[in-house]
């Protein structure tokens, strides 16, 4: 395969939940979130047995499910407005059409054959994901600034390190902020489980990417080392800078769009209609963080940065009352 096009649409497992009976829609569900390795002992980064294992998780995990067939749920006038109102929709979508990109050209790069197929099945995801949002944008009609060329990155292993540490950050939030939507009940039940398989997949890239570093950290000769660590660090100052502002696109009438590159730690308020606090929310991310890797074998690597650090912030933190505990709980 030469074209990043061919590696990124190329991936022929999929069912039609509309032609699916339930049974099997709840088997390739629950299959997606489950998966143990057979082989015994320890899996040890930069070993053959962690280097299978990884892929064999991101293979058979895989959920077929067809975004052309999603049933968008009918939006009274309010919620409509809720969710294209949202400062997400052009971000997001040009997000996911970089990082198929940038996944499929590290995924070339590649010469180990169970890496290379899983981080194929990762750019694989990450079109999927593009097509999830732009028929989601064509079913409520929300309004876009044009999409941007996509260009191949010059530079391969900087694009996917930026991709691969900014999913990290971004999903840890990400799952907070969506059971945050679905406990406030701001967006209707149907929407959120629409998503649902999404934010699941978003674990699972998190998971392949931990566990890709580890693998490339370990068999990378230890020259090499020293400049790709300085890289890893480059990536992180990037990715606070970027984040400390907006991101403005311009459409074919000179109109400034202007998208919120941080909202996956400021869009609470975007989300659910209660009074939360920053310790609530980051007590929630991490409740999700485990929830969600918690059927992976606990012998592969979890991303650690953005749970970490809210857990040290939260030391600092005031906890919340019992009352105001079971005031979310309910």
């Amino acid at each position: 395969m030469n074209s990043l096009a061919d590696i990124y649409s190329s991936l022929p497992e999929a069912i039609d939940p509309k032609g699916a009976d339930a049974r099997t829609v709840a088997e390739a569900d629950f299959n997606a979130r489950h998966w143990s390795s057979p082989v015994p002992g320890p899996l040890k980064p930069g070993s053959t047995e962690h280097k299978r294992a990884v892929a064999a998780m991101f293979r058979d995990t895989f959920n077929p499910y067809k975004p052309s067939v999603i049933d968008w749920p009918k939006l009274d006038p309010a919620t409509l407005k809720r969710v294209t109102s949202l400062p997400i929709w052009d971000i997001a979508v040009q997000t996911e059409g970089k990082a198929r990109l940038r996944m499929a050209a590290y995924a070339r790069l590649i010469d180990d054959p169970d890496m290379k197929d899983a981080l194929s099945r990762n750019a694989w995801e990450e079109n999927r994901h593009k097509e999830v949002l732009s028929r989601l944008v064509e079913a409520y009609d929300i309004k876009m600034a044009p999409e941007p060329s996509y260009i191949e990155p010059r530079d391969v292993e900087w694009a996917y390190l930026v991709t691969g540490f900014s999913e990290c950050v971004d999903s840890f939030f990400a799952f907070g902020l969506f059971a945050l939507a679905r406990q406030s009940g701001f967006f209707p039940a149907e929407l959120i489980e629409t998503f649902e398989p999404v934010m699941q997949e978003e674990c699972r890239h998190i998971l392949l990417f931990a566990n890709w570093l580890a693998w490339h950290r370990a068999t990378m000769p230890a020259w090499k080392r020293p400049w790709f660590e300085i890289r890893v660090l480059a990536v992180w100052v990037f990715l606070a800078y970027e984040r400390m502002g907006l991101a403005r696109t311009m459409d074919a009438d000179g109109n400034v769009h202007e998208q919120d590159n941080n909202f996956t730690v400021s869009g609470a308020k975007d989300v659910a209609d209660m009074d939360i606090s920053v310790g609530e929310l980051m007590d929630l991310c991490l409740e999700e963080n485990d929830r969600r890797f918690a059927g992976y074998d606990p012998r592969l690597l979890r991303p650690k940065l953005a749970p970490n650090l809210a857990r040290f912030i939260r030391r600092f933190m005031k906890k919340p009352s019992a009352a105001r505990q079971v005031e979310h709980a309910a």
